[in-house]
């Protein structure tokens, strides 16, 4: 055999070898996800007190963990192995919170479960939405007028930023319109952007993304339970809502760093992009489950329609409970059916 083909054959031995310690350690990288703890569980975030409340008093077999100063708690919910984790309020802390579970918890799906605004005007206090997508409306580029921004020469192209506008507000005057007195519009401005996110599956170039889709399996689920839900709180019986609660699936949530106290942007957000209902935490749970490869659902009872004084069932959550009562009484019922579908071992 000449000296040449023997080199052939090394170099292409060698190649083998490099893709297969490649391939090992990204298995490996993958399988040791979990700085605390590794046993496979349910990740569960909430963002106000009240609602974690609810659920760490069903776990059982709990234990605690102390991480950046946050309490993660393990245990077993409803016949499944979970870790649950108050976020507090905000983008930010979801993201931080929401990243944290994951690397330091064996995470196989993540689970949202708080309160929200309301946008549909057709929603009322008390019921429970269980959006199939979740969006950033405040993404924005802020332009100076109604004008398509072309800060790239053309009109709608922000590429050259590092930036993409959304399909939703892609032409002229479909920024946010304000009303002025005497009747008309004037322009905001604010033109909704998608979101860059990269992960494994794209890496990488990475994509733009207006919506980020609840995983179609566990919305299946959550569309199979069917709970009784309250319509007056357990903290304060005195004070119920005077329409049955009910639990409405599907729809696009929405997200965002401001909280919503203004009737009129809310009418545009039901009216240009359908959205259901807005809080504070929910897209970037969702942004930071979809970077991590990992299955996400939420679910979200209304305690208000977003910004309208003119809702009179606003006192209901409130004073009462109802909401967080609620949205605790999905989370249960969804669990359950999941742990009949996917047992788990003991804890």
């Amino acid at each position: 055999m000449s000296a040449s083909k023997i080199r052939r054959i090394c170099i292409i031995a060698l190649l083998c070898l490099v893709m297969t310690i490649a391939q090992v350690s990204a298995k490996e990288a993958k399988q040791k996800r979990c700085l605390t703890e590794c046993k496979s569980r349910f990740g569960i975030v909430s963002a106000f007190g009240e609602e974690a409340t609810i659920l760490l008093a069903e776990a059982t077999n709990k234990r605690e963990y102390k991480i950046n100063g946050n309490i993660f708690t393990t245990g077993k919910l409803r016949g499944n192995r979970v870790v649950i984790v108050l976020s507090g309020v905000s983008i930010e802390n979801a993201t931080m919170i929401t990243q944290l579970l994951i690397d330091h918890f064996n995470v196989h799906h993540l689970l949202l479960s708080g309160i929200a605004g309301g946008i549909d005007p057709d929603n009322k206090v008390g019921d429970v939405v269980i959006p199939s997508k979740w969006a950033f409306p405040l993404e924005v580029y802020w332009n100076g007028d109604s004008n398509v921004p072309a800060p790239c020469g053309t009109p709608g192209d922000l590429l050259c930023l590092g930036l993409k506008l959304s399909k939703f507000t892609s032409t002229p005057n479909s920024d946010y319109q304000v009303p002025v007195s005497g009747g008309g519009t004037v322009g905001t401005g604010l033109f909704m952007r998608d979101t860059f996110v990269r992960n494994n599956s794209n890496f990488p170039d990475g994509e733009y993304k207006f919506d980020y889709k609840v995983d179609p399996e566990l919305l299946t689920v959550a569309q199979s339970v069917k709970p009784q839900l309250d319509q007056c709180g357990a903290k304060n019986p005195s004070l119920c809502v005077s329409v049955q609660p009910v639990v409405r699936v599907g729809g696009r949530g929405v997200a965002g760093p401001a909280f919503l106290a203004n009737p009129n942007y809310r009418d545009y957000l039901f009216k240009t992009i359908k959205a259901v209902s807005v809080d504070m935490e929910t897209t970037a749970f969702a942004h930071v489950a979809y970077a991590n490869e990992i299955p996400f659902i939420a679910f979200r009872s209304l305690s208000d329609l977003a910004g309208g004084d003119d809702f009179t069932d606003v006192g209901a959550f409130f004073g009462s409970g109802l909401a967080e009562g609620n949205e605790s009484k999905v989370t249960l019922g969804f669990l359950e059916a999941w742990a009949q579908k996917h047992p788990e071992g003991k804890e």
